[in-house]
């Protein structure tokens, strides 16, 4: 934007300082060949910039899908982690209470006796 900027300014010098329509004596161009090469210029800059901000918007969005992607990555591992840990606890339960009921079972098998 500020090459723009910048290329504008410089076109709107070269208008207002050479006016003339004759050849100037320093380049030997005329105003109108200094006004086409500023535009000309003009046109590369937008181009420039335009295809700079498109190179970085693709960087951002590789990032982002990056990031995300990793944090999907990090949150199934976590989920697998939880349901195993799940898993064990409910085979500990079931080992208790399986104990729980034997000793239940034997205590009242003793008396029967």
């Amino acid at each position: 934007m500020n090459k723009l900027l910048v290329a504008l300014g410089l076109a709107a010098t070269v208008a207002l300082v050479g006016c003339n329509k004759d050849k100037a004596p320093e380049t030997g161009a005329t105003t109108g060949e200094h006004m086409q090469n500023a535009a000309d210029q003009a046109g590369h800059d937008i181009s420039n910039a335009t295809a700079e901000a498109a190179a970085k918007t693709e960087a951002a969005t590789d990032d982002a899908v990056a990031k995300i992607d990793a944090a999907g990555k990090e949150a199934a591992a976590k989920t697998e982690a939880a349901a195993q840990d799940v898993k064990e606890a409910t085979k500990e339960a079931t080992a208790a209470t399986a104990g729980a009921v034997e000793d239940g079972a034997a205590h009242v098998k003793q008396k029967a006796q």
